[in-house]
């Protein structure tokens, strides 16, 4: 009937769940559950320069890997990384994120996304 714009509640969905640290793949399930047509939810998916950013977001918020407060074990770095994935990221994103040795490499990490765009 025309009373929402599809798109325009996607990218705003899909923004929003970045910001908040989200993956794409979660994002996608959100989009989906909306009832977001898959051909939308394809031509509102997030560049590399998004992907790194929501990662980013999650790892501090969460204080992940560089950002923990305290020297991270081998246990605890897989529950980082597996809540990673839960939360929509893909494999490499997850470990680059958790993998970096300082804060500052992370958002390096991030810096070489912006370029890939």
């Amino acid at each position: 009937a025309g009373y929402i714009d599809d798109e325009a509640y996607a990218r705003a969905k899909s923004g929003s769940l970045l910001r908040r640290g989200y993956g794409m793949r979660r994002v996608g399930q959100a989009l989906s559950a909306a009832g977001i047509e898959e051909s939308l939810r394809e031509n509102v998916r997030a560049g590399e320069r998004e992907q790194r950013q929501a990662a980013l977001a999650m790892a501090k918020k969460r204080r992940f890997g560089p950002y923990a407060r305290e020297e991270v074990d081998k246990a605890r770095r897989e529950k980082q990384i597996a809540a990673m994935l839960r939360a929509g990221h893909a494999m490499d994103h997850a470990l680059q994120m958790i993998n970096a040795r300082t804060q500052e490499a992370a958002e390096q990490w991030v810096a070489e996304g912006m370029d890939e765009v």
